[in-house]
């Protein structure tokens, strides 16, 4: 059920997600206001550098594709 609600989480992102213009830190902050919305609570959501390796999801572009936002759960 989790999963599906995750999966649920980073579609319904997707618009507003790959929008690349938008400033990271904001970009973030709905991000994780989604998350939470739907009920998970430990997790993380991590700004990086577009080729930096990553361990999670990712979920969105920033900066103008210079850096990628990374979900994580646990």
């Amino acid at each position: 059920m989790v999963r599906l609600l995750v999966a649920a989480l980073v579609l319904g992102l997707s618009a507003t997600a790959w929008a690349q213009k938008k400033d990271c830190n904001e970009l973030k902050s709905e991000i994780e206001a989604k998350i939470k919305k739907n009920g998970v609570e430990k997790f993380s959501v991590d700004v990086v550098d577009k080729d930096a390796q990553s361990d999670g999801k990712v979920v969105g572009t920033c900066d103008g594709g210079a850096k990628k936002i990374v979900y994580k759960r646990g």
